[in-house]
């Protein structure tokens, strides 16, 4: 019996007695005791937090099959209270200051918070709901100012100090001294040696900028999941293969409109669709949807805009800059806005060139269809330039991206191209693991075996397009690689591709293909890191450096033997037809000038917002005339061709992804790429020394030195822009000797 029935028929026979004992001459009555409840079943043991602890799968993947959305409040919480602990520890260690018990004890901090950090980003950036976007605001400003207490101790940041000051006669590794330097340099950013009460101003101004970049985020994610263009006429889809009007229908099926189709917006100014599409009114109605996304209406990002653009100069200001362009590219391989102002000038002058005469062959085709079919002829607007440049492209060199979809089949791209590159220029292979918990079934992860058969770590590959998943392109670490904490890489490359209906092939642009190339050149980037510090290692370099590799292995899918190995139709497994084949090749530059000049424009927009002084933000209003009056003041104003993204949508510089006064990092970064490029060209393009040589010197390094020193020690001298320019096709290529 349970010890409660017990104690119910022990408190009935005392009744039963006492009644017997005052009520002699009277029968005894009969009491009847309570029914006995059943027994309750035990309370389950509290659910442990799969975040508290680091994961028991392979190379520390996340256990995504246990982790819920209320797991990351109490793990940030517990996150930031023990990193706080430890700080305070290495702060207040009474034994003097070392490199070890200060510096190394710093790697060794935060471990947890890492952790839940790393988990909540990702799937957040992915596979995102409304609790985690809740969370992320909550979280924002205080791991904000939890940064700020750390890096605005005094008793901690007078360690440093001190080690800093010795440095000389500490006698350190190469690697050690980098990371001692990385360190003074990076409190030192973050306003160390302000005084009390500006601290306190600066911690407020970042807990604002924090809120407000999660703001803008937020909405431009709403606004494309708003602004998708809904179809009701499948005729009106005239042009798009029977794969994209399927993955139409199922988008609209996704949003509860079945029967309709919808054209999901892309992240960029053009979408894909608009070089497809013969309905030029639907064109239009898709680029308009496009340009005023953010711009206005409930999900407004342009007071957001005109708001952190202050608060950034505000900030500069305090650190003691004349513009946050200036603070934030002192630590940058650009050093300061003189010199990528000069680059972007430089560049966008042959741009533009090279994009107004593209234009002028498009309009021609423009006019000349409208006077064989006895119609008004109409200026080449933004919506118009792909379609017509398709038109361009195939009477150019007789083939259109229809013709060469079938070849570019995403399991072929992926293994015969993308994995087969890599393979032959570092020998290393990729074993697909499907026992491994995923957060969406789409998601791939394969193991990465080095060339001795070890393992490096794990590339998880999320590429298709989803409506809780932000737009464009982009890899993250899921685990950092460090000797020192015992840790090797677990790496994620997302895309988004449009989904298709089951059954159909997923058939790519060589746009698409090429963005896959880039991705796991950063992919590369974090699993071939070989460093001992968490803050050296694999892609923590510089905006402008970390896009080096990534835009160098984008040469990859057009090398001809590369192509040729993964360009094979889907249904027949023929290889592409060598005539197709030479025109592809050939036509790798088509298009050059508009697709720098819109990139420039964007980089140029992005430089104008942050070489603001306090107080020079327009109002709200106001955000896309400052745009305009910015791009023609600089000379790169052309109304053909939109800065590939408008403010009101520009994710890279304000919804702080590190990339603010940073935008150009990819022209920049592309300038050592293409040298890269002729170099490998010179020592004889795809093999093994010539990917071994760049994975000792770039690949694997991290920032164990400063980019500019690992560019030089590679390539041998600095870098020239002339391979860029030729390789876009904006010069002619230079006779070498």
């Amino acid at each position: 019996m349970r010890r409660s029935a017990v104690l119910s028929s022990v408190l009935a026979a005392a009744l039963l007695s006492v009644s017997a004992a005052s009520c002699a001459h009277k029968p005894a009555p009969v009491v009847v005791a309570p029914p006995v409840a059943p027994p309750a079943p035990p309370a389950p043991p509290p659910r442990a937090n799969p975040l508290m602890t680091a994961s028991d799968l392979p190379f520390q993947l996340p256990p995504f099959d246990k982790i819920q959305d209320g797991d990351f409040r109490p793990a940030f919480d517990a996150g930031m209270a023990e990193q706080l602990k430890e700080v305070d520890a290495i702060a207040h260690n009474p034994d003097a200051a070392t490199f070890d018990n200060t510096i190394v004890a710093m790697e060794r901090s935060g471990q947890l918070l890492t952790r839940v950090n790393h988990a909540f980003g990702n799937l957040n950036s992915s596979n995102t709901d409304d609790e985690l976007q809740k969370i992320e605001e909550e979280e924002s400003p205080k791991l904000s100012a939890h940064a700020d207490a750390i890096s605005m101790n005094p008793a901690l940041f007078a360690r440093i100090d001190a080690l800093y000051q010795q440095k000389a006669a500490l006698k350190l590794d190469a690697e050690s001294a980098q990371l001692l330097e990385r360190y003074h340099t990076n409190f030192v950013r973050a306003g160390a040696k302000l005084s009390d009460a500006d601290k306190a101003s600066l911690q407020k101004l970042n807990a604002d900028i924090s809120s407000t970049s999660t703001a803008f985020e937020q909405n431009v994610r709403k606004a494309m999941k708003d602004g998708g263009v809904v179809v009701d006429n499948v005729a009106d889809l005239d042009g798009l293969s029977e794969g994209e009007i399927s993955a139409a229908a199922e988008a609209a099926k996704a949003r509860g409109m079945t029967g309709k189709w919808v054209i999901a917006l892309e992240n960029t100014t053009i979408q894909a669709v608009l070089g497809e599409l013969k309905n030029r009114p639907l064109r239009e109605k898709i680029y308009t949807a496009s340009i005023t996304r953010g711009n206005g209406g409930p999900d407004d990002t342009t007071v957001l805009i005109s708001k952190l653009v202050d608060l950034r100069a505000q900030k500069a200001a305090l650190l003691g800059y004349p513009n946050f362009a200036s603070w934030a590219l002192e630590d940058e391989t650009a050093q300061k806005p003189a010199n990528v102002d000069a680059m972007l000038a430089q560049i966008g002058t042959a741009s533009l060139t090279k994009a107004k005469s593209e234009a002028a062959a498009l309009q021609k085709i423009i006019d000349a269809e409208a006077k064989a079919s006895k119609t008004p002829t109409f200026p080449l607007q933004p919506w118009d330039w792909a379609f017509y440049a398709e038109k361009d492209r195939k009477a150019r060199f007789s083939f259109d991206e229809a013709a060469v979809k079938p070849y570019f089949e995403l399991e072929h791209v992926l293994k015969d191209g993308v994995f087969y590159a890599a393979n032959q220029l570092y020998g290393i292979t990729f074993v697909e693991r499907k026992d491994l918990p995923v957060y969406n079934p789409t998601v791939r992860t394969f193991e990465v075996h080095d060339a001795d058969g070890s393992t490096i770590g794990i590339l998880m590959l999320d590429y298709f397009q989803r409506d809780n998943k932000q737009g464009g392109a982009w890899m993250e670490n899921y685990v950092d690689e460090s000797h020192l904490l015992g840790t090797k890489p677990v790496i994620v490359n997302n895309l988004n591709i449009p989904p298709v209906a089951a059954g159909q092939p997923v058939l790519l642009t060589f746009d698409e293909v090429t963005t896959a190339f880039h991705e796991f050149g950063h992919a590369l980037h974090g699993l071939f890191a070989n460093t001992n510090y968490p803050l050296l290692s694999g892609t923590a370099t510089p905006p402008d450096f970390v896009e080096y590799p990534s835009q160098f292995n984008e040469m990859w899918a057009s090398d001809p033997g590369v192509l040729a190995n993964y360009a094979k139709n889907y249904q027949t497994g023929e290889p592409m037809p060598k005539v197709l084949f030479d025109k592809v090749i050939a036509a790798q530059n088509f298009g050059g000038g508009y697709a720098a000049l819109e990139y420039i424009e964007a980089a140029k927009v992005d430089m104008v917002w942050h070489e603001l002084g306090v107080g020079k933000a327009p109002a709200a209003g106001g955000v896309l005339d400052f745009e305009a009056a910015a791009l023609k003041a600089a000379g790169m104003a052309f109304a053909p061709v939109p800065p590939r993204y408008h403010s009101p949508y520009f994710n890279h510089i304000f919804a702080g992804g590190g990339y603010e006064a940073g935008y150009y990092a990819y022209i920049w970064s592309e300038v050592l790429a293409r040298d890269t490029g002729a170099w490998f060209h010179q020592h004889g393009g795809l093999t093994r020394a010539n990917g071994d040589a760049f994975r000792a010197g770039v690949l694997s390094r991290g920032r164990t030195e400063e980019p500019s020193v690992l560019f030089k020690a590679f390539y041998g001298k600095d870098p020239e822009v002339q391979p860029l320019l030729e390789y876009r096709g904006l010069a002619a290529p230079k006779q070498r000797r």
